[in-house]
């Protein structure tokens, strides 16, 4: 069909029959975004466990670089930046350069596993059990190369002298000093943005699209100091090998708090939604 006579766009069929929306969208568009979604979650479903947890832990350890170019960033600016904007987006763009390393590295990331996992068993081709395990072995292999990346690097790079270690104190202390309800509720939203980080990159067809996304999330999560259970897994473990001031309960609490917001805003807040809102919206009544 053509413009009507107000100038809207309506729907047309090309030769296959395949129904185009306003801006060249099919409506096929998101079945395959979720599809893709669907066949990803169940091949990392059905890895074998040892390849999984090497992953993560390749994940964990890799994440662990944005942390520290923070601290290389807080200590090279004297931790005073002239302006609070641009200081807060230096650390942030410090802070996605490990979400770079991971998600475009094609490593295991609990959080994007929140969204990408889920979808299989919410779509019945995958049972709980099996999504437990990869959950399982995907979180502790992130948080024990979480935990090695933070012991070598409390060591050697103020031996470079390229961190003080008041850096280390300061950026675990910005994820520490708030109640467990606020760890919670902002770990949903940081679970949130990850699983919509998920969603778009496999929507994305070319490399520079995925660093894009990757960036422009990784960042958002960084600047607003969402708390993430892995990258500040890194974060707060440094403050707690560099110093006494931060201590392992402040970790503990900050870890249960932060990876139960984060699974909560993945699952419901996008793989769910997501689902539901693909497979039983039904068809767009404007497109008909």
């Amino acid at each position: 069909m053509t413009a009507d006579a107000g100038g809207e766009t309506n729907t047309s069929a090309d030769a296959g029959g395949t129904t185009t929306g306003r801006q060249g969208e099919t409506r096929t568009d998101r079945e395959e975004v979720l599809s893709v979604q669907i066949e990803e979650g169940l091949t990392e479903l059905n890895r074998p466990g040892s390849g999984l947890f090497i992953s993560a832990l390749s994940a964990g350890l890799d994440i662990g670089f944005g942390p520290l170019l923070m601290a290389v960033v807080l200590t090279t600016a004297g931790f005073s930046f002239g302006s609070p904007v641009v200081g807060e987006l230096l650390m942030a763009n410090a802070y996605a350069l490990g979400f770079v390393l991971v998600v475009l590295g094609r490593s295991e990331l609990f959080t994007e596993h929140t969204t990408l996992a889920v979808l299989p068993v919410l779509d019945g081709r995958a049972s709980v059990g099996q999504l437990g395990r990869l959950w399982g072995l995907v979180y502790l292999g992130n948080v024990l190369g979480g935990a090695v990346f933070a012991a070598i690097v409390v060591v050697v790079a103020p031996a470079l002298g390229v961190v003080d270690p008041r850096a280390f104190v300061e950026i675990a202390t910005g994820l520490t000093d708030h109640g467990w309800s606020v760890i919670l509720a902002a770990g949903v939203l940081a679970g949130w943005l990850m699983g919509l980080l998920s969603w778009l990159v496999a929507a994305a067809q070319e490399s520079v699209s995925r660093l894009l996304f990757v960036w422009l999330i990784a960042t958002a999560i960084g600047f607003a100091h969402l708390p993430h259970s892995i990258a500040g897994t890194v974060e707060v473990l440094l403050g707690v090998f560099g110093s006494a001031e931060v201590t392992l309960a402040d970790f503990a609490r900050f870890l249960v708090a932060s990876t139960v917001g984060n699974a909560i805003g993945g699952s419901v807040f996008v793989s769910l939604l997501k689902y539901s809102h693909v497979v039983r919206g039904g068809p767009d009544p404007e497109r008909e």
